[in-house]
């Protein structure tokens, strides 16, 4: 079980296939997909350790980040342009501390069309950049810890404690709803997954030399 803090622009998938080329290992899977802009935590499962995939997929993550008010983009994040503008003077940093409470606990979700959740065995986010329109029903995840750490209007600080499946950009989407605006995720930060740590994750260059430097001695 390896820990990885991966970068900005990589899939999660790009990170495992760097891994997976380098170590020529046979097996290799991510245990929780980090969207391409997001980075933090990604844990890396190789050999037999693949059969705890699914029970650490199932743990509690914790992220950092950045909402932006004001404007809504497709994506519900930077990966797509701004398509819609919105009046944001009125919120004020009260506001934005009582609208959390509407997103603790237990609470409905709509994942976002640029996701990778499949609809009728094809990626939501494929169809999305087809300009297909695709019906994605909603889902119950749970909000454990909604703390507003900065408010910089038009930027608010976050970090949050969340079950398996939560979408933060769903979450930065509709939080921007509930304070009469638009919003979305302008930047996202994995800093745990149950009991592993992000400060305790090494770089994928640091990995990838590490696992070329083991291999040149055997």
């Amino acid at each position: 079980m390896l820990l990885v803090n991966k970068p900005s622009g990589w899939t999660s998938f790009d990170v495992v296939q760097k891994i997976r080329n380098v170590s020529r290992a046979k097996k290799v899977g991510h245990a929780g997909t980090l969207d391409p802009l997001a980075t933090g935590l990604l844990i890396l499962c190789t050999g037999k350790f693949t059969k705890r995939i699914d029970e650490v997929q199932a743990q509690e993550k914790e992220y950092t980040g950045t909402i932006t008010v004001g404007a809504t983009r497709p994506s519900f994040d930077m990966e797509t342009e701004i398509d819609q503008t919105f009046a944001w003077e009125h919120i004020t940093p009260q506001m934005v501390q009582e609208a959390t409470q509407q997103f603790t606990g237990v609470i409905e979700q709509i994942p976002p069309s640029y996701s990778a959740i499949k609809i009728n065995g094809q990626r939501a986010y494929e169809n999305a950049r087809a300009g297909k329109e695709v019906e994605i029903k909603p889902r119950s995840v749970e909000i454990k810890e909604f703390e507003i750490t900065g408010v910089e209007l038009p930027n608010i600080h976050f970090r949050v404690v969340c079950s398996k499946g939560t979408y933060i950009r769903t979450l930065a989407y509709d939080f921007g709803r509930a304070l009469n605006s638009g919003a979305y995720l302008a930047s996202l930060c994995r800093t745990r997954i149950g009991e592993y740590l992000l400060k305790d994750a090494v770089e994928v260059e640091d990995l990838v030399n590490e696992i070329k430097e083991k291999r040149a001695v055997q």
